[in-house]
């Protein structure tokens, strides 16, 4: 393990167990972000402080940049921080919600960890090292994506924005491909369906509106667990859309969405 990656483990797992032990039954929403449905809750901004105070006690001369506090710093490494990836499930007490943290170098990611706190269960990745999840009381378990699996039979994940019209194209473009896969998954945080690709629990996800915190770290553990992740014609995944599956299936969703145009507004 890397001593940046080790250092992100470390940082979210103090802040997966303050968010454990600080979670009442149904935590109250601060303010909305983007619309209505777009929440941020006190303990988002208390475990993003926390993380950033670690990361600067640590390694003083690097940057963040973190879903609610913005952008700090300036350096060559840069921390990529979703205090809680999947802030709806936290409210409501669903077990699918993370604290997500990547480490970039130069502009690329080197290390990712999901810290799926609720399940316990840790996902962590460095670049060209592979993926594992960590689990206690159990050895490391080396991760690979699902292969050989045809669009037909693939259980795919995706997820769906805030805003009433993209939600409207997004139903769209999901009765189009639900015909034409064995079955769908919405769990309601994109870091984990990254990792769910990595760990073979799903064959495929894709998403149009998640953002850069959102599928930094996954991103790297599912690429690392043998994935193909990428956007629509050869772009870099982004957040107008990121597309994840294993060789081949990957080109199969491609080129099931293209003509959907899923990155369309109402």
């Amino acid at each position: 393990m890397s001593d940046l990656l080790e250092l992100a483990v470390g940082i979210a797992r103090e802040a997966g167990e303050m968010l454990l032990a600080e979670r009442p039954a149904r935590p109250r929403a601060v303010q909305t972000k983007s619309s209505a449905t777009d929440v941020v809750t006190a303990l988002d901004r208390a475990s993003e402080e926390l993380i950033r105070a670690r990361v600067k006690a640590a390694r003083p001369g690097d940057a963040i940049l973190g879903e609610e506090g913005g952008e700090t710093g300036a350096g060559r490494v840069r921390w990529i921080v979703d205090p809680i990836d999947g802030t709806v499930n936290f409210m409501y007490g669903l077990p699918d919600w993370a604290v997500s943290i990547a480490v970039e170098v130069d502009g690329e990611i080197v290390a990712g960890v999901v810290n799926a706190v609720p399940r316990g269960e840790l996902f962590a990745a460095a670049k060209g090292d592979g993926a594992e999840l960590l689990r206690p009381g159990l050895p490391s378990e080396r991760l690979a994506c699902n292969t050989g699996v045809p669009l037909s039979l693939a259980l795919i994940a995706t997820g769906f924005g805030y805003q009433t019209g993209r939600r409207a194209v997004q139903a769209e473009v999901l009765a189009h491909v639900l015909p034409r896969v064995r079955d769908i998954r919405r769990a309601g945080a994109c870091s984990l369906d990254l990792c769910s690709v990595a760990a073979g629990r799903v064959d495929g996800f894709y998403e149009r509106g998640p953002q850069y915190w959102d599928y930094a770290a996954g991103g790297l553990v599912a690429a690392e667990a043998g994935a193909t992740i990428g956007g629509l014609r050869g772009r870099p995944y982004n957040s107008d859309l990121t597309l994840c599956a294993a060789p081949g299936l990957f080109e199969e969703l491609h080129d099931l969405l293209l003509p959907l145009d899923p990155e369309r507004d109402a």
